[in-house]
């Protein structure tokens, strides 16, 4: 029989509620879900991200078929699966002979330029409709940008604010202040993190169990590891993370949200992400529960506030970063980085305990926290100057909330400053200072932060002052690095010339070059 209505559900699209389903009938329309390798391979997926979005696929088609709708779904190692989602997409369209296609906005304009293909080819509407998983529209954030010179995060959350009523007293943000950053750059001290919370985990059930299997026989030779998998691949997992980190971290989130320690990957952030993303959890139910623990005392407002910015504020801000810019915006190149990404990203064999550590927890668990991500591998990429697209390759890669949306305004504009301040005000880089400040890293590592040159520099130290030589130029030009380069240029020529000449040697270590 012919469909009305063919549905399309991608990997992060698990939606119950999604607009999609809106006036779906199960006697004339039909879901349509596809597990393919291309999705695992345009960019080389770990281990831990190819687990979570197929076990989360086929959970949530358990739950559309237990409902009695019809659910088009081939698995990854099914007999004839084409590979990619446009050739699943045409075989089904021949053999159901759908009228129309219905989906929300896919999180990849690669993804929606490919099905949008698929549907001209074979005259058929592709009804795109506007995802209700966001707080903003795309419209919306577009009358926002209107006409202004700069767009900045700080102006977008506080209407964020304003229009959903989120931490307002009135028309002032509650406590005075729209965010409370000062108040949220604690580190550990010289004690470490003390009692720190268990983190939500989820043993695999049989579904996920088959997952792994498959994902280690077709994927082998793909990084990371699932052994530690235990991430919330259903609805009522993921309402569970969501109580557990209100409970017993979010009280803490604020004061610690920047602070590292070695071989802690949990700490007291939230691990929402890949719920938030594969959309098991929707926003507004994660800031209402948060607003809801600082309205009872449960947490203070620097906590809440630091948290609710991420969801209400940076989130919806990436998304209409992405939207509004892309496709050009995934190859912009601002500082002319030209290096390839070193090989030990891929292993974590490295002597700097800061990028070892990160690494190797990303590997095992699919997943490091912002700081990590922001201000030792990305850091790391940026004052190297790796290839933005390169970096943005590995973050989308191994980590299991990255949906392209997200992580390529992350990656491109915030951490390695490849938009030319698009999206940031100024390049995130510092010296191995801030990591020895933030951590413990330093204490057990071969190399000095305090020292730029010989043989115990820290690799970060060096390059920091090399990259503000090399790129003082442009930088002038930006207010806001003012001051660091009144510090570079506190030194000497010869000093300079000498850091130079280490940042080159590091580079020759680090690509083994003669």
């Amino acid at each position: 029989m012919s469909l009305r209505n063919l549905i399309l559900v991608l990997g992060d699209q698990l939606d119950a509620a999604s607009s999609a389903f809106v006036g779906f009938d199960p006697k004339l329309d039909a879901v349509w879900m596809a597990e393919v390798e291309e999705e695992s391979t345009h960019v080389i997926s770990s281990k831990q991200r190819i687990t979570l979005f197929l076990s989360a696929m086929r959970h949530f088609a358990q739950f559309l078929q237990a409902e009695r709708w019809s659910v088009l779904y081939t698995k990854l190692d099914s007999q004839g699966n084409a590979g990619s989602l446009s050739s699943e997409l045409e075989k089904t369209i021949l053999l159901r002979k759908p009228q129309q296609l219905i989906m929300v906005m896919p999180g990849e304009s690669r993804v929606l330029t490919s099905l949008q293909s698929v549907a001209a080819k074979h005259q058929l509407t592709l009804e795109i409709r506007q995802d209700s998983h966001f707080l903003c529209t795309l419209d919306g954030f577009q009358k926002h940008i209107a006409g202004r010179k700069q767009i900045r995060l700080e102006f977008f959350y506080r209407e964020m604010r304003q229009m959903t009523g989120v931490l307002m007293d009135g028309k002032n943000p509650v406590g005075d202040k729209w965010n409370f950053d000062t108040e949220n750059r604690g580190s550990f001290g010289k004690q470490g993190p003390q009692n720190l919370p268990q983190p939500s985990k989820f043993a695999p059930d049989t579904i996920t169990q088959d997952v792994m299997q498959l994902v280690n026989q077709k994927f082998a030779h793909h990084p990371g590891s699932i052994s530690s998998f235990s991430w919330p691949v259903t609805r009522e997992h993921a309402l569970q993370a969501l109580h557990e980190f209100v409970a017993h971290r979010l009280p803490y989130f604020g004061q610690y949200q920047d602070a590292i320690w070695e071989g802690e990957v949990w700490l007291y952030h939230s691990h929402l992400s890949c719920a938030l993303n594969t959309k098991l959890l929707h926003p507004k139910e994660v800031i209402d529960k948060a607003q809801e623990a600082y309205l009872q005392g449960h947490a203070p407002i620097e906590a809440v506030e630091g948290f609710i910015r991420q969801i209400l504020g940076w989130r919806e801000y990436v998304r209409g970063i992405y939207w509004t810019y892309m496709p050009e915006y995934i190859d912009r190149n601002a500082m002319h980085a030209t290096a390839k990404l070193p090989d030990f990203f891929w292993t974590g064999q490295t002597d700097m305990a800061c990028l070892r550590d990160a690494i190797g927890l990303t590997l095992q668990h699919g997943y490091a926290h912002h700081i990590q991500r922001l201000m030792v591998t990305g850091l790391y990429a940026l004052l190297l100057g790796v290839t933005p697209k390169e970096v943005h390759a590995w973050y989308l890669g191994v980590y299991v909330d990255a949906v392209e949306w997200v992580e390529v305004p992350n990656t491109i504009g915030m951490s390695q400053y490849a938009d030319g301040g698009l999206m940031a005000s100024k390049p995130y880089i510092a010296s191995g200072k801030y990591i020895d400040r933030m951590s413990n890293h330093c204490k057990g590592c071969k190399f000095n932060p305090a020292e730029s040159t010989g043989d115990n520099a820290c690799p970060f130290t060096t390059l920091y002052w090399d990259y503000l030589n090399k790129h003082s130029d442009t930088l002038a030009k930006n207010p806001r690095m003012v001051m660091q380069l009144k510090n570079l240029h506190r030194l000497s020529v010869e000093k300079r010339e000498e850091i130079a000449l280490q940042a080159h040697k590091h580079k020759k270590v680090i690509y083994e070059i003669s």
